[in-house]
């Protein structure tokens, strides 16, 4: 029997360099960069993201 919750999440994270927090979704299929100074914040691996941010809150 299927959940009616959604199994992917979007991820609020903070960039390293320039501490800009952003929303990125939890399965992206691209490379996500930060929009403020371009430094790579997350890349795909096939499933869920690998982020290299911190994780500030998983949002609902």
């Amino acid at each position: 029997m299927k959940s009616s919750e959604p199994d992917s999440k979007f991820i609020k994270i903070r960039c390293p360099k320039c501490k800009n927090e952003q929303i990125v979704f939890g399965k992206a299929a691209t490379e996500v960069k930060c929009l403020v100074c371009g430094k790579t914040l997350a890349e795909p691996t096939g499933g869920k993201i690998g982020v290299k941010a911190r994780i500030l809150e998983v949002l609902d």
